[in-house]
């Protein structure tokens, strides 16, 4: 999109980038990065008042855009303004300064677009003119930020503003490289020093604000920004003043600016969003639905309004049903509007309206999935035969093989959704089979059963016990992983990342090395330590195993004691069920059914005598009836930890219902033969 005017910049081609920028400003009126481009090719044509006031326009849409601000310094720059933005200039009377400030402001354009050698070259030649003007520490000491080195370039810029303190460029680049740094309170220190120095710097106070609310003062942030609304009346700014009222818990002046916001700019999402927040912490329902119906009156074909609009009526209400009604006469061909009315139908009750709405939706997009999902629900419900062969006929017309095995798939679920239970395994067992080359291989199990090193002593420490998490495929301990991610920063899911941490726990081979003798129970858990000082700022971290086998008792239990083990547990045979349908966590291969149900049914028998033997502090957490109820699985985890622990949202997964696996008895009768003996142990029914 920016390329030809970014190419013609560099090849010196102004008129060139100046038609490419003006073209595409008329495009995207409310494109930040546009208006940036349009006032660099104005700066390079000799229109530095146009210039500015573009980059000005830029700055009111992403006023913490801290680039643009960079942008406009050099605007500044380039027109020589001494008075409003540098002295220095004045001082090389004796040399050109045509050609000085030539080379600054080429330097300052190769800052903004990121061509580092270039704004190095562009200085070397700059100092052959003048070597020790202070204005190229400018571009020298932003190098140097770009480049990594921030020591180096807090100390170019520094040294020059020793010989000009009141070079207001050098007191940017300076409250640049604080930002690089990390150093808010030094950066809105330098650049309050150029609004004070610099009359007509009044949008630099955006940039200030911005680094006030990362200081946590979210609401002096707002208050930084209030004297710019009298210059500035721009909806993105209204916004901007809105998200930090929010953030401070101003919750009616957040309402009074994005209100503002939302009548200069409708159809933009971030408004639309925060507006929403802001009615809903309010209980402002009336308002809500007064405000989005004048703003739909003069923008109806606003997709994000309407969704808006929405959301303050109760699904399935006559007011709900209402508003799809004026968002379909608004806009007939919208698919969204479409999916919209078909759900309101199907609450209503009225099924063959809301499959004659989806027989539209695939008639505008073939294949898309609202719409086929629905009429295959409403073919199961007549004729289970016709919505198999419907979704198979789906799979045959995919061109992508991915879309085509995920069709395939869906085709199970809805021969299983029919009855045609060794069918579903038939399709599920086929692309297993496909997938396993590219799946991890199942690891092979030691079969440990003691004797076991005794247990060390728990030493009393105010460091946090560490937690470390796991379950068999097919128990759904994701669902687990879930909720303590949503209560806890401590959960740790990286060992299911691309890159993992290197330690003992990622290997396969570390059961087997520990029984050898190849590897020590004192040098695994050590290497975990080490390892842990780079994932977790303690000891209270809750580790996601990949992987397990009870030989890693050899290490836990005399060098880790004071840690607990929670195991997901669940029917092995429902699981074996869902390990097939929905995969696992991580991606283990299942190339062959009666196989991976012996490989299952050992790793269960693990956990049995790891609970009947009371082998390490462990805390058993069945799945079966809990696995798709976030907070019955919080309550669950809860009760494990000793701990009161807030009710996440629901996630809506939904897995086969606890002993779906009857069904399948008939068609998994060699697989189930493996598991039945594991699972009357962990105390499920025979049949």
């Amino acid at each position: 999109m920016y390329d030809p005017i970014l190419d013609a910049l560099r090849r010196g081609a102004v008129a060139e980038a100046l038609t490419a920028a003006e073209a595409l400003v008329a495009e995207r009126p409310d494109d930040a990065q546009a208006l940036r481009w349009l006032s660099t090719a104005q700066m390079q044509g000799g229109q530095p008042d146009a210039a500015l006031a573009t980059i000005d326009r830029a700055i009111a849409l992403a006023p913490e855009n801290a680039d643009l601000h960079l942008a406009r310094a050099g605007v500044l720059v380039g027109s020589r303004r001494n008075e409003d933005a540098q002295a220095a200039l004045s001082q090389a009377t004796v040399l050109d300064p045509n050609q000085f400030t030539a080379y600054v402001i080429q330097g300052q354009l190769a800052l903004g677009r990121g061509d580092l050698d270039e704004a190095e070259r562009l200085a070397r030649l700059a100092a052959r003119v003048a070597p020790d003007h202070p204005q190229l520490a400018a571009i020298t000491g932003m190098v140097a930020l770009r480049r990594g080195n921030a020591d180096e370039a807090i100390r170019i810029v520094s040294a020059a503003l020793q010989q000009a303190p009141d070079d207001v460029q050098l007191r940017y680049a300076l409250g640049f490289i604080h930002m690089g740094m990390g150093h808010w309170a030094f950066a809105e220190q330098a650049f309050r020093t150029v609004v004070e120095k610099v009359p007509g710097s009044d949008n630099l106070r955006s940039l200030i604000a911005d680094l006030i609310r990362r200081q946590g003062r979210p609401a002096d942030a707002a208050d930084e920004l209030v004297p710019l609304v009298a210059i500035n009346n721009a909806p993105a700014l209204h916004r901007y003043i809105g998200h930090l009222r929010l953030a401070a818990g101003q919750n009616e002046e957040a309402l009074a600016a994005l209100r503002i916001a939302l009548a200069g700019q409708p159809r933009d999402r971030d408004t639309v969003l925060a507006i929403i927040e802001a009615w809903r912490r309010l209980g402002a329902q009336d308002d809500a639905r007064n405000t989005l119906d004048a703003a739909l009156a003069t923008t109806a074909d606003a997709h994000d309004l309407w969704l808006a609009r929405l959301l303050f009526e109760t699904v399935g209400s006559a007011e709900a049903r209402s508003v799809v009604d004026r968002w379909v006469a608004a806009m007939p061909q919208h698919i969204p509007a479409m999916e919209a009315q078909m759900s309101v139908l199907d609450a209503a009750g009225e099924d063959d309206a809301a499959e004659a709405v989806a027989r539209r939706i695939v008639e505008l997009d073939p294949g898309r999935a609202s719409g086929e999902q629905r009429i295959v629900e409403g073919l199961l419900r007549r004729d289970p035969m016709a919505a198999i062969a419907r979704v198979g006929e789906l799979a045959s017309n995919a061109q992508n093989p991915d879309q085509q095995r995920s069709l395939r798939g869906w085709q199970a679920f809805v021969r299983d959704r029919a009855g045609r239970y060794a069918e579903a395994v038939g399709s599920w067992g086929a692309l297993a089979h496909e997938l396993a080359p590219s799946r991890l291989p199942l690891w092979t199990q030691t079969g440990a059963t003691g004797p076991w090193p005794e247990l060390g002593e728990v030493v009393a420490s105010s460091e946090p016990r560490p937690i470390l998490l796991w379950g068999p495929p097919g128990t759904v301990v994701e669902s687990l992983a879930g909720v303590l991610g949503y209560v806890s920063d401590r959960l740790r899911g990286d060992r299911f990342l691309p890159e993992p941490p290197k330690d003992g726990f990622q290997s396969y081979f570390t059961p087997a090395r520990l029984l050898s003798g190849e590897l020590t129970g004192e040098a695994l858990i050590a290497d975990w330590r080490t390892t842990l000082k780079n994932r977790s700022v303690d000891t209270g971290v809750v580790d996601w195993l990949i992987s397990w086998d009870n030989a890693l008792l050899h290490a836990l239990r005399p060098h880790l004691p004071e840690a607990l083990l929670i195991v997901a547990v669940r029917d092995p045979r429902d699981a074996l069920i869902d390990w097939l349908a929905f995969g696992s966590p991580a991606p283990l291969a299942l190339d062959d059914l009666e196989a991976g149900a012996t490989w299952l049914a050992g790793l269960f028998a693990q956990i049995a005598d790891l609970h009947e033997q009371d082998l390490y502090p462990s805390r058993l957490i069945r799945m079966d009836a809990i696995k798709d109820d976030a907070g019955a699985v919080a309550q669950a985890l809860g009760q494990a930890l000793g701990a009161q622990l807030p009710l996440p949202p629901s996630s809506g997964a939904r897995r086969f219902p606890e002993g779906h696996w009857r069904h399948y008895a008939q068609a998994l009768a060699g697989p189930f033969a493996a598991l039945t003996p594991v699972a009357v142990r962990l105390g499920y029914p025979e049949t």
